[in-house]
């Protein structure tokens, strides 16, 4: 691999200059109150990110896999009722989560390829008359196939329903970089990481709680003592943690979402729009397919792309890395061997997504696949250079 080169796995993604510096701090008394001027910070502009007016936000030193456990372990209950959906690996790792700590799921099987169901989700609440199903959980985007759900949807199905149940969603490649909305989908719990949208090292669970949630959390029963909300609570009233907290992390996050907020999360979401677009253009031109089955759940962060029967897409992603130093992401699962993935979100620009665009083609020529050179890149190109300026030039 290269340090020079921009990495294309779905995360860690690329970190700006301006972050790694800001991660990159002498120690400080991190009981101090010169630590309170970063945590509070950090917490507000969390809360901006998720679009949220009164969530709690809790930063754990930790990856969203601590942020799934912290979602589960202060509000629910051994043997509390969860309904939940698999369509990809990291879904099934929260459903593995759930099985661990003695939770009883209503698992809704769903193929790999395509968003979670919210009709199916309302048919199985609108039946859960005793309102025993405590918790609706929903991966937004699955990172291993490249599908992004509709969160608002399965919010609009547990309403139609009537069912109290809380929504907790997984936003751990979504947010910071596709539009999330916790308040307006009704989010009781949003799960992301620092290593995704944030553009920093993996080392942050960042969790946001609604007033729900928050009130679920003095009934629920589940073992907790690292991911305690409450113990949290007491250290962030007196601008601490109840443990040593990752300050220089915090110092990034607190940069990041400065940077986040200046760019404006709309003009974010547009750009990772933007250069999803170029990305699907450059798999057609390729004759490929992407892993997601319909364009209503294409993910704007990482595309899962299909190679030919018999071809090993991994082949793909060890030979970018030992030939041309780039790192690409594996298929993982269900889909191990049949797609690699290109992350494209986080710190990166059209000009950076082409690199990856142009290797990619390299390595799949290389190993025998019927690819055009340029193929891929002229058609990015295309879409790229369409943009609102050049239209008013052209015109004028």
């Amino acid at each position: 691999m290269s340090f020079q080169n921009p990495v294309f796995i779905p995360g860690p993604t690329n970190i700006p200059e301006s972050l790694r510096k800001a991660c990159d701090m002498p120690t400080i008394d991190h009981r101090s109150a010169l630590f309170g001027d970063i945590l509070h910070p950090a917490r507000a502009g969390v809360q901006q990110v998720l679009k949220s007016k009164d969530a709690e936000v809790f930063i754990f030193p930790s990856t969203g896999t601590g942020g799934w456990e912290t979602a589960i372990t202060n509000t629910l209950s051994p043997g509390d009722k969860v309904l939940v959906a698999r369509n990809g690996m990291f879904s099934h790792r929260w459903i593995d989560m759930c099985l661990r700590h003695g939770l009883d799921l209503t698992i809704v099987e769903t193929p790999w390829g395509e968003g979670i169901s919210a009709k199916r989700y309302g048919e199985i609440l609108e039946r859960d008359s005793g309102h025993e199903i405590k918790a609706v959980l929903a991966t937004h985007n699955e990172t291993a196939t490249g599908v992004t759900s509709d969160i608002g949807a399965i919010r609009t199905a547990m309403d139609a329903a009537g069912h109290p149940a809380m929504l907790f969603v997984d936003g751990v490649s979504s947010i910071g970089s596709m539009d999330f909305r916790m308040d307006e989908w009704g989010v009781d719990v949003a799960v992301t990481g620092s290593q995704k949208g944030f553009m920093l090292p993996a080392g942050l669970a960042i969790v946001g709680f609604s007033e729900k949630a928050m009130e679920a959390t003095k009934s629920a029963r589940l073992h907790r003592t690292f991911f305690d909300v409450h113990d949290m609570l007491k250290g962030y009233a007196n601008s601490a943690y109840p443990y040593t907290p990752s300050v220089g992390l915090m110092n990034g996050l607190k940069v990041s979402c400065d940077m986040l907020l200046d760019e404006g999360l709309e003009a974010v979401f547009a750009r990772h729009t933007r250069i999803a677009k170029g990305v699907r253009a450059a798999v057609q031109a390729w004759g490929l397919t992407l892993c997601a089955k319909t364009p209503e759940v294409y993910s704007d962060t990482v595309s899962a792309i299909s190679t030919p029967d018999g071809f090993n897409a991994t082949d793909i992603v060890t030979h970018a890395a030992d030939a041309y130093g780039m790192a690409f992401g594996v298929g993982l699962g269900e889909v191990a061997g049949k797609v690699f993935r290109i992350g494209h979100l986080g710190s990166l620009t059209d000009a950076m997504a082409i690199s990856g665009l142009g290797v990619a083609e390299m390595c799949m020529v290389d190993l025998g696949l019927d690819i055009e050179l340029g193929s891929g890149v002229a058609a990015a190109q295309d879409v790229w250079r369409k943009r609102p300026a050049l239209a008013e030039k052209d015109a004028a």
